[in-house]
């Protein structure tokens, strides 16, 4: 487990929470000297902890209203298989989210569309065209009740 001095744990906190804060803004809420902050954020986009600075958009204004969870079962784990099918979730930008579980679904795909036509063309024509694909399960989501791209520091 990484280990966070207090100001490291501000700054982390203060970008996840807003990546366009200008070093000043960053150092005044750190309570750090910029030049300190930012060899710090240095330090970290080196180590890869900072993976990256985005926007977040959101989905019912970009025309993404409807969030799927599908659950997907393989046809078979053979090594094809699995590099076909990360192939295909890699083509198709409505998924958003995508995870290798343990149990009885070998994935779990969180996909953003706009409606249920979109996500009944891109489930029939794309994923359960796929060899890859022997069974799917979708499960439409009614409400968020929270979403957040920050993640809780030790």
């Amino acid at each position: 487990m990484a280990k966070f001095s207090d100001q490291e744990r501000r700054l982390l906190r203060e970008i996840q929470r807003d990546a366009s804060l200008s070093l000043a803004a960053l150092a005044e809420r750190c309570g750090m000297a910029q030049s300190t902050l930012w060899r710090k954020v240095q330090e970290f986009e080196a180590a890869g902890l900072i993976r990256g600075r985005v926007a977040l958009l959101d989905p019912a204004r970009a025309g993404c209203k409807l969030t799927v969870l599908a659950a997907v079962s393989l046809r078979d784990h053979k090594e094809e298989t699995v590099a076909g099918f990360a192939q295909l979730i890699h083509r198709h930008g409505e998924v958003v989210e995508c995870f290798a579980t343990s149990g009885a679904m070998d994935y779990w795909l969180k996909i953003r569309v706009a409606d249920v036509e979109a996500y009944e063309a891109f489930m029939t024509h794309s994923l359960l065209r796929s060899p890859h694909v022997r069974e799917l399960h979708s499960t439409f989501v009614l409400k968020e009740l929270k979403a957040t791209t920050e993640l809780p520091l030790p």
